[in-house]
């Protein structure tokens, strides 16, 4: 595990290894054992090592045998051992025990096709000397980060964070208003776009060639989907035996692992396996808050004691104004999921012990745990009534009073089912009336012809004729997942220099689940029934059977309480972003209503926090700099 960066120079310029160096300096937090550079003519590669894999011998950049192609990785190759034994019956030497190692040898024999063998999470760069182009890379699910830019004729930066690429002088960041209304509308900034115009992220399972000739970015693997009624029959044991062998994968490491226990499904399948493996000696560690509903600690307990793992936990307080700042900054972006206290915390938490820890993220995704999931079944069933039908019950929807329950639903029936698919990944129901209110004429005359929901209709077009169900999985897998939940995971446990390995995620369980039927997915009220049956008899229902909660945190006591200057300070000041692009009078009217209780807005307001301290922090760098 490590933090990338680079410079490749189209012009012949040569590169500056201050630079470079000074580009993995702002990764440190992400590789704090060690460091490593390559520089020679055009190009220079970085890397700040974690090192978890080949202690001794495994620091990057690495190698071929003569030197003409170099490699830094971010992340981990799982099945690197299987691939090592067959490079070296194919002839290959190997100078360490690395998993990086295998990208080299591979490429060496089969170019970019070497994506389609790895199994793990990661982001490479890999530099070619004889066909002086560089080859960047990221992962199928999108568990690792790559951020660049390019300048036509002069330069391709790239790097694990956006703030490395931001040392770069000559590169001139401009503020990204569609990418702003984006947030406002979803509390990420879904990939390719990120903040700034001038930066791109590589989407998930893509790679990108860049040449003297040009750049050319490609697709190398997708959620594979078949048409409704051609799925593939459930095998209930074949699915339990790939869990069991992608967690076994995924404990590969040469220093101490753990897990994240919630006490939920997910979590609790992940440690039960790991248990198969490992032993119950497993430490395991939870954060729960005192307020009341938004502590799961004592379910995490149980399944720990079931289970005999050397379980940790921590009840935390609401975040200080300085954490907060912290939060922003290595998140690079506005980023408004409030969750990211508490994975900011377990990470925390985790660290104190061990340097990789093991998650369930990906259940929810994969399995169909949301709420969304349900209501795409219902509202698909209710079209197959008749566009008659659904048009009378967007009608009877719009004479119920706002707050009537199932009220959106049925009004999204009258609408085309690519947008009522697209408004379930909203952060709420009233996003579109909340831009409405405060945005400011300007702003929204600057973003009229754009669509923040635009990523979401494509993916829903994307998956074609398929299952209701497996559609909207297919959107939450390439969208929500990717943009949301794995950024939060990557940045708030590299912040602390932690590893974490989600095992649903594995692409070939990924790829056996995916092509299973909906109906055996949610086929009624109870969520992951699959997961469920793997489960049932190996940890007390009593720990995981109940609703689902969610990694929630009391962001609206927070609000009232401690962060109320810090909110006052930063929505309302004279050097706010806001001030631009908001209604001053209308933004002070929400936040008078979110303190008297008149309405809660507390994802509305920790959002717009959470923007206003991205931007001072940004403000701050450039004049700085």
């Amino acid at each position: 595990m490590c933090g990338i960066a680079g410079k490749f120079t189209l012009d012949d310029r040569p590169i500056d290894a201050g630079l470079i160096t000074r580009m993995a300096e702002r990764l440190s937090h992400r590789g704090p054992d060690d460091a490593g550079y390559h520089v020679s003519g055009p190009i220079g590669l970085a890397s700040r090592r974690l090192s978890i894999i080949d202690l001794a011998t495994g620091r990057q950049p690495i190698s071929n045998e003569d030197g003409t192609v170099w490699v830094v990785l971010n992340g981990e190759i799982y099945n690197f051992v299987e691939l090592r034994a067959t490079l070296e019956r194919r002839g290959h030497c190997f100078r360490t025990r690395t998993d990086t190692e295998v990208i080299v040898h591979l490429y060496e024999d089969e170019g970019p096709g070497l994506l389609e063998h790895l199994r793990g999470m990661f982001a490479f760069a890999l530099w070619d000397v004889r066909r002086r182009q560089l080859l960047l890379a990221r992962d199928r699910l999108g568990e690792k980060p790559l951020f660049y830019a390019h300048r036509p004729g002069r330069a391709l930066l790239f790097a694990s964070e956006l703030k490395s690429l931001l040392v770069d002088p000559d590169l001139r960041p401009s503020i990204n208003l569609s990418a702003v209304d984006q947030y406002l509308s979803l509390l990420y900034i879904p990939a390719p776009a990120s903040i700034f115009s001038e930066v791109k992220k590589l989407p998930a399972g893509h790679y990108l060639i860049c040449s003297e000739r040009g750049l050319t970015i490609h697709e190398y693997w997708d959620v594979p989907l078949t048409p409704e009624g051609e799925e593939d029959r459930l095998d209930e044991e074949a699915l339990h035996a790939q869990l069991r062998e992608a967690v076994r994968i995924q404990l590969r490491s040469d220093v101490p692992l753990g897990a994240f226990l919630s006490g939920g499904i997910d979590s609790t399948t992940v440690v039960a396996t790991m248990a198969e493996n490992l032993g119950p000696e497993i430490m395991t560690c939870s954060v729960g808050f005192p307020e009341k509903g938004h502590n799961e600690l004592a379910y995490a307990q149980t399944v720990a004691t079931c289970l005999g793992s050397r379980h940790r936990s921590r009840v935390v307080g609401p975040p200080s104004r300085e954490l907060i700042e912290r939060l922003s900054w290595h998140f690079d972006e506005p980023f408004g999921d409030s969750s990211a206290v508490p994975t900011w915390e377990v990470s925390s938490l985790a660290r104190e012990r061990v340097k990789v820890a093991l998650s369930g993220d990906g259940g929810d995704e994969l399995f169909g745990g949301y709420r969304r999931h349900a209501m795409e079944k219902w509202e698909h069933a209710l079209r197959r009534c008749g566009q008659v039908a659904s048009r009378a019950l967007s009608q009877v929807a719009a004479a119920l009073p706002g707050r009537f329950r199932g009220r959106n639903a049925l009004t999204r029936l009258g609408g085309p089912p690519d947008q009522a698919c697209a408004v379930k990944f909203q952060f709420g129901s009233d996003a579109p009336q909340l831009k409405a209110r405060i945005y400011a004429a300007g702003f929204r005359e600057q973003i009229a012809t754009t669509d923040p929901l635009a990523p979401f209709k494509q993916a829903y077009v994307r998956a074609g004729q398929v299952d209701p169900l497996n559609r909207i999985l297919y959107v939450d897998l390439k969208m929500y997942l990717a943009d949301d939940i794995l950024v939060k995971v990557d940045r708030m446990s590299m912040a602390h220099g932690l590893e974490v390995r989600a095992p649903f995620l594995d692409h070939r369980l990924v790829e056996m689940v995916a092509r299973l039927p909906g109906r055996t997915k949610v086929p009624g009220p109870a969520t992951k029934p699959l997961l469920r049956a793997a489960l049932d008899g190996r940890v007390p229902r009593t720990a995981w059977d109940r609703p689902k909660h969610g990694f929630t945190a009391p962001i609206g006591q927070w609000l009232r309480d401690g962060l109320r200057d810090c909110v006052e300070e930063r929505l309302f000041s004279r050097s706010s972003l806001g001030r631009d692009l908001f209604d001053g009078k209308s933004l002070r009217q929400l936040w008078e209503d979110h303190l008297t209780g008149r309405g809660d807005h507390s994802h509305e307001i920790w959002m717009l926090l959470m923007l206003e301290t991205w931007y001072g922090l940004h403000a701050r760098d450039r004049a700085a700099a």
